[in-house]
């Protein structure tokens, strides 16, 4: 049996400094191949495998009995107990199994009933060395805090009605445009907000933003509420605090009724120390699911590591992944803490300086890099439309590329140094000193081949402690200057004017293929202050954990203008599609058409990598001037300087007009350029383009140009 990946070949044509390194792939992927040979062979095929949750934790059968079954290998008796049993200890003992796994049944009543009545409280008491102690099932798909504890309860959720989804999933768009959001932030009230009232009142709000898919955030159960959803203590829960799994249900269904594409942010790169209700010590040891030595620990954020080599870890997380889609009908996952999860060091120490030895030396975790091939490898191959989104910052080659090549198989990765590169120029640079070729680079440099999502911001530049970017340009102006009936100031300018801008040259240059705009809600228009959850540290207060919608609803407030001008960049990629595009000839699109066919780009081991072209990047001018999918973007990063007739160099001729103005009147401009102008090139090469055209550049503004003949 060959270990090399039947399509090596096309990874080594993308990247051939990997040549020297095709031992250390094969062997990879060879480990992959012999793992999924194994479950094939001993646990009846990858599919069964991966629907643990069929027959582990507390199922109701079909007959309406109660098949309970865990994995405890270092337990020495389970025993489920709760109200359907008056709490009796002894009552429901599981029996013994092998490979340590344990098998209760419990029939259905007389009349035909399920024996656990419906919210039923249970918990199951392992015995360990002559003690006791009640624990949560790893499986349990409904946990509640009750008000007088704060130790969660696994509650039994078999309502006699069960949720029936009415939409179908909406097609993968060819374009994803992303709103990161969080369920219990979302309302304008000092409280934890619903499922319910985020499906009636903020899916339209994005909707209608043009947005085309959703992040939900916090989503799987963490006790631990200020942890964002990251400190996971109940892998198959939905979060209890923001109302029922089928209320959860209803969002997704109701996200796809209008079209929406949705991911859940996934976190199975560690898991919460709590033991009562979490799953650390879960059958009496420091092992079971998680390394039971150094390695089963992340010093840095406090939480238990899993051991990946484990055959029922395996089918934990695994089964996890489909269990988000089959049950709530997810269309896709981020992935958290990618890069903690490959280096022994988990990211921290010495930063990566790129040298491949780096990626393919003994600091790699080869079981959790196995681990993610055989997530993705599942996850493509049971669900061809899924998406798989990387948080990873150390440019690991081939991650995302398809298994077949020898990659990992995401989708995507995030574009992690771009946010930090905004945040480092607003905190520590003058507007004067901002290096356009620096900034260019960094929102170009990726990995060629290998799709990135780019965003200016998100949840993490919004905490407590950090700022988000209207908070860095505006601060405590915002309080004050924002009604549109006292003057602008020139604050207030300048961050409206460079908000617009940020977002723009990070929405048309900072990823290949399809990228996506990240934001948690509100980001959009500019909301103020930052992140803050209730805490010891606040005295529990909700005034920093909520979304103030009501600042972009008021029409005498100049939120709206950033309100506005994202739902024109949206509005706009939706009709000229620039994220999937990038300049390819028509020489080169008409060899695509014949060999592959019309839906060459959407496939994922023939997507067309190509980025936008930046003709030009001229620092004293601060000028920036890049084409993709036949628009031509200029940006003016001067502070006061304006140019009348600036050449810009084009390949395409022809006349162009304005689809963009960040200077427009409904944007908060200064109404600077004339919408209705038209541009004609000059047949004269210019910044190796083959035409060019002279155009007004008014500083602190971009603009988008289109060919007349694509406007219709």
């Amino acid at each position: 049996m060959s270990d090399r990946p039947p399509f090596l070949n096309n990874l080594l044509q993308l990247d051939g400094y990997l040549k020297s390194y095709e031992n250390e792939i094969c062997r990879r992927y060879g480990e992959f191949k012999r793992l999924v040979m194994q479950i094939n062979k001993e646990e009846g095929g990858l599919d069964k495998f991966s629907r643990g949750y069929e027959k582990f934790g507390v199922v109701v059968t079909p007959e309406n009995g109660v098949l309970c079954q865990e994995w405890a290998p270092g337990a020495d008796g389970l025993f489920l107990i709760g109200d359907f049993n008056n709490w009796d200890r002894t009552a429901h003992p599981y029996d013994r199994k092998d490979f340590g796994k344990w098998e209760l049944y419990i029939p259905p009543n007389a009349d035909g009933s399920c024996p656990i009545p419906h919210k039923s409280v249970l918990k199951i008491m392992v015995a360990k060395d002559g003690g006791f102690c009640d624990k949560i099932s790893p499986w349990a798909t409904y946990v509640c805090c009750p008000s007088d504890s704060i130790v969660y309860h696994h509650v039994f959720y078999n309502p006699p009605q069960k949720y029936k989804f009415l939409y179908d999933k909406p097609e993968k768009p060819v374009a994803l445009r992303i709103y990161e959001c969080h369920i219990g932030i979302s309302s304008p009230e000092e409280k934890v907000a619903s499922y319910v009232y985020f499906t009636n009142n903020i899916i339209p709000r994005i909707v209608k933003q043009g947005y085309n898919a959703i992040q939900v955030m916090a989503v799987v159960e963490h006790a631990y509420y200020a942890s964002f959803g990251y400190q996971v203590t109940n892998f198959f829960a939905a979060s209890s605090r923001y109302g029922t799994p089928c209320d959860l249900k209803f969002l997704v269904d109701k996200a796809h009724e209008l079209g929406i594409f949705v991911l859940l942010d996934i976190v199975h790169s560690h898991a919460s120390k709590n033991t009562a209700d979490g799953l650390n010590q879960w059958d009496g040891t420091n092992g079971c699911y998680f390394h039971d030595n150094h390695r089963g620990y992340h010093t840095v954020w406090d939480s238990r590591l899993f051991n990946y080599s484990e055959r029922e870890t395996l089918r934990f997380l695994l089964s996890n992944l489909r269990w988000w889609i089959e049950e709530y009908h997810f269309d896709g996952f981020r992935f958290d803490g990618v890069t903690s999860m490959m280096y022994h060091s988990h990211g921290f120490g010495p930063g990566f300086s790129g040298h491949y030895d780096e990626y393919f030396g003994l600091s790699v975790d080869t079981e959790s890099l196995l681990y993610l091939t055989t997530a993705n490898y599942m996850l493509h191959t049971f669900y061809p439309s899924v998406v798989t989104i990387a948080e990873e910052v150390s440019g690991m080659p081939a991650l995302c590329r398809p298994v077949e090549e020898g990659g990992q198989g995401f989708d995507y990765r995030l574009a992690m140094a771009i946010p930090d590169k905004w945040i480092k120029l607003l905190k520590h640079y003058r507007d004067e000193d901002w290096n356009m070729g620096d900034l260019v680079f960094t929102l170009e440099n990726r990995r060629y081949g290998e799709k990135n999502i780019a965003y200016a911001e998100s949840h993490d530049q919004a905490l407590v402690g950090d700022k988000t970017i209207a908070f860095w340009l505006m601060d405590k102006e915002m309080y004050t200057e924002m009604s549109t009936l006292c003057p602008l100031n020139s604050t207030i300018d300048r961050g409206i004017a460079l908000h617009k801008m940020i977002r723009l040259i990070t929405h048309g240059l900072g990823g290949e293929g399809l990228i996506i705009a990240e934001h948690i809600a509100g980001n959009e228009f500019g909301h103020p202050e930052w992140l803050d959850f209730p805490r010891q540290g606040n005295n529990s207060s909700y005034h920093y954990c909520r979304r103030q919608w009501n600042l972009v609803d008021d029409p005498l407030l100049r939120y709206k203008f950033l309100n506005n001008w994202d739902r024109a960049m949206n509005l706009a990629e939706e009709k000229y599609h620039w994220l999937s595009a990038g300049p390819v000839s028509d020489r080169f699109a008409f060899f695509i058409s014949v060999h592959f066919g019309r839906e060459a780009r959407s496939h994922r081991s023939l997507f067309i990598y190509l980025k936008a072209y930046t003709s030009w990047k001229h620092d004293q001018d601060k000028v920036i001037a890049f084409e993709r999918a036949n628009l031509l973007f200029v940006f003016n990063f001067h502070v006061n300087k304006s140019y009348t007739d600036y050449k810009i160099g084009v390949n395409k001729s022809g006349k162009y007009k304005m689809i963009l103005d960040s200077d427009a009147e409904e944007f908060g401009g200064h109404q600077r350029l004339d919408s209705s102008c038209e541009w004609f090139t000059f047949p004269h090469e210019y910044a190796n383009r083959a035409n060019h055209l002279c155009v007004y550049a008014p500083s602190r503004c971009c603009f988008v140009l289109a060919l007349d003949s694509d406007l219709s």
